[in-house]
Parts: C-alpha cells; structure tokens; sequence
C-alpha cells in the first residue's frame, strides 16, 4: 500500500500529551536514531492526502510545510478534544487518527481498516487486551458525540463507541494478527522502559 495516497481522508496525529510518565516531551525521543514524532508522521504522510498535527497549545519551533499543525480548540481535554480539533479542522469527511507516540504504524493494518468504512462511522481495533481508540477512523458524525463528551468531562476516548447515533466496526485482533504478528503497531510509549523496548524491536 506503500505510495499510493488515499483519497477523501486527512491523517491526524495527536501530539498534545503531557507525557508525565515518560517524565520529558515523549515527541523527540529517539527510536531506532529518527525522532518518534518523525517516525508517526512520515507514515501518514506517504497514506494521506492531508496530514493534521493537533498540539495542546502553539509550538512556533514546529514548522512544516507537508503538514496543517493545529492547536486544541478546547483545552485540557486529553485525546476527547484532540479528536474533536483534528475532525473539525479536516478538509475530508474522516480522519484516521493516531498517537504521537506509537513508533511502528503499519501502513498494512491502516489499509486493512480502511477496508472497512463503507457506512461505519468508526473503525477501531478491538484486542484481547482493550478497546484502542487511538488508531483508528473516525467521521465527522462523531464531531457533536466528541462535543457532548466534552461539555460532560467524559474523556475515556473508548466510551465513544458506546454512544447512540454512531455505526462503529471493531476490526478483531486475529484478522491485524495476519499483517502485524506481534501487534507492534499498537504500541505506545508511556516510560523509559517502553522507549527502551522499542529501540530493541526490529523495526521491520
């Protein structure tokens, strides 16, 4: 799937985290020498027509020109409000949205969730483990469901799929299993422990 851009659909990375348990800005944390957000960014950017980088508050040391850098529209909301700013400053009618900090994207399993969209207003990995909202597609129907969980403070990005109104596909952990073995793709860096982890992880 590699090189072939999607029409009809912008990439948005969240990169808004307070990184408290990583206890430094997990964004230029080095994995396998290439900066972690590099690494998240450069994979959508060969996908996507258009590529969204939502940050909490206004970073001017960040420029780039392949991409649209946005700032939370309501603060303080975690990845409920990274969403809902990502969905809202799209160009196109879903987004597929990943964490700054989950270093081997697959662009494999993006293709294999994309397979999935035809009149679904969500497409997210369900594994053994949880419910993982944070790669995954998201529609522009899900923009005032992001809105009321705001104004409630429901920030636990995975109720979403429980609320009435919105189709969601739950793409099983056996069907990623025969692209992504391992489940690398989800992830994510919280600690030094995970950092050093993912620096001993081949990255394919």
């Amino acid at each position: 799937m590699s090189g072939k851009v999607i029409q009809d659909i912008s990439g948005v990375v969240l990169a808004g985290g307070k990184s408290k348990r990583m206890g430094m800005d997990k964004r230029h944390l080095p994995v396998h020498g290439k900066p972690l957000l590099d690494r998240v960014t450069s994979v959508l950017l060969e996908l996507f027509p258009e590529v969204l980088l939502v940050l909490a508050e206004e970073d001017i040391s960040r420029q780039d020109d392949r991409m649209r850098i946005v700032t939370d529209l309501i603060p303080d909301r975690a990845a409920v409000g990274g969403l809902y700013t990502g969905l809202y400053h799209s160009r196109y009618p879903r987004v597929f949205v990943v964490a700054c900090d989950m270093p081997f994207i697959n662009p494999a399993v993006i293709g294999l969730f994309l397979q999935k969209i035809d009149a679904t207003d969500i497409v997210v990995a369900q594994l053994v483990t949880g419910l993982q909202p944070l790669h995954g597609l998201y529609s522009k129907k899900c923009l005032p469901i992001l809105k009321d969980m705001i104004d409630a403070r429901d920030l636990r990005l995975q109720n979403i799929v429980d609320k009435p109104g919105l189709t969601v596909h739950r793409v099983p952990e056996t069907e990623i299993k025969r692209l992504d073995p391992q489940l690398i793709s989800f992830l994510n860096l919280n600690s030094p422990a995970d950092l050093e982890l993912a620096n001993k992880i081949s990255p394919g």
